[in-house]
This record gives C-alpha cells, structure tokens and sequence, in this order.
C-alpha cells in the first residue's frame, strides 16, 4: 500500500492546517503557555471519556436490573 506524506489525515484535516492550527494556536498562548494548555486539553478529554465509560457501564447495569425485572433473574445468579 502507497501511502503518501499529502494523503495522511488526522482529524479530516491534512498536514497543511494542522501545521496552520499549530502557528495560530502559538501565536495566541505562547511558546510558554502552549504545552500547559495542551496538557489542561488531554487532561479535559481523558476526564470526558472516563465519565462516558462511567454512564455507559451505569446504563448497562440499569439494564441488566430491568431486564432481570421483567424477565427474572438470569442464569448466573441461580
């Protein structure tokens, strides 16, 4: 498979932008601040996704108390 450097995409955007996000984003915070607000941002979506697994494994064990509910209780437990 040929792969070339142009054709790489991370997020939908090529090289090009990313390199044009990288020099604005540096032209607004800084060289100083820039790796503190990169750190807050990873920090910000580890946080965000830890809480979806948090609801989704919430929702699964509401789930599975309703369906015991209405169904009885399952196999495992007998």
């Amino acid at each position: 498979m040929d792969i070339r450097f142009w054709e790489l995409r991370m997020f939908g955007l090529g090289p090009t932008e990313m390199v044009v996000i990288l020099v604005i984003a540096l032209l607004i915070f800084g060289p100083t601040r820039l790796p503190k607000v990169a750190q807050s941002l990873g920090e910000s979506v580890r946080n965000f996704r830890d809480s979806k697994d948090q609801v989704n494994d919430v929702k699964k064990g509401v789930q599975k108390h309703l369906e015991d509910m209405v169904l009885g209780p399952s196999e495992e437990k007998k």
